[in-house]
């Protein structure tokens, strides 16, 4: 699942804003400050609101410095598109306290459909790449979390053991609703529970999911070539999953 997207444009005193609104920069400086609930991101002193008009409060200096740095990082005008760590805080705190059993059970739908389960049924080098990289954290999975997946070859669905996707749902509902957001955002970039679980455990980088993610894609490339509009969505997608490895840090 993909968190329906937020629109990241704050003003200090009115919230966010629609994006044709334009906003220019107002403010000179960021600032994070510890306060009331956690750390809070500051423009000239005064602090950002969220899309309903909560707090733009963050749980650790860490995450509230990521949040902080897209703010330094704008221009002229606000790019919402630069500002993913801002769009996770305010999911966070807006969306997800509502919406958790939700949000918990989706990505168990996710491990019921993993993309790692589902081997390709050729050509040949690709099965066995996918066999030497996919097999070992299907093992994790089971071995490290309690979560057993069956995997299959072709795309024709195989039921998952339910105590395995009830499993899934635990471990979503264990997280704060800052990791939740972070993990309901992997599982949909990389279509697998088990690594956006590996990577918000910190047992596999962003980086190294969305290759793990798309073998398939890969081998294709190499084969026929890769086009301008391909390579700009791929370069979009792994500057996501790495910002996800960030959050996941951030928030230990």
């Amino acid at each position: 699942m993909t968190l329906p997207p937020l629109d990241p444009h704050v003003a200090a005193r009115k919230g966010f804003r629609e994006a044709e609104d334009r906003i220019k920069r107002f403010w000179k400086t960021v600032t994070v400050e510890a306060g009331e609930g956690g750390w809070a991101v500051r423009l000239d002193g005064r602090a950002p609101k969220t899309p309903a008009g909560a707090a733009l409060i963050l749980p650790t200096e860490a995450t509230a410095r990521l949040v902080a740095d897209e703010w330094e990082a704008q221009g002229e005008h606000l790019d919402p598109a630069s500002m993913p760590a801002t769009r996770l805080a305010a999911t966070a705190i807006d969306r997800i306290p509502l919406a958790r059993a939700e949000t918990a059970e989706e990505i168990s739908r996710y491990a019921g459909s993993d993309g790692l389960c589902y081997f390709a049924d050729g050509p040949e080098a690709l099965v066995a790449r996918q066999q030497v990289e996919w097999g070992p954290w299907l093992g994790w999975a089971e071995r490290d979390l309690g979560v057993r997946l069956i995997p299959a070859c072709g795309i024709a669905h195989v039921a998952q053991p339910p105590e395995s996707l009830s499993r899934v749902r635990d471990l979503a509902l264990e997280l704060d609703d800052f990791s939740l957001t972070g993990l309901a955002t992997a599982v949909g970039l990389f279509g697998s529970a088990v690594l956006a679980l590996a990577v918000q455990r910190g047992a596999l980088t962003g980086d190294a999911a969305y290759d793990l993610s798309r073998l398939e894609e890969a081998h294709q490339e190499s084969q026929w070539g890769v086009d301008a509009e391909a390579a700009e969505r791929t370069a979009h997608r792994r500057a996501e999953a790495e910002l996800l490895e960030r959050w996941f840090a951030a928030l230990r």
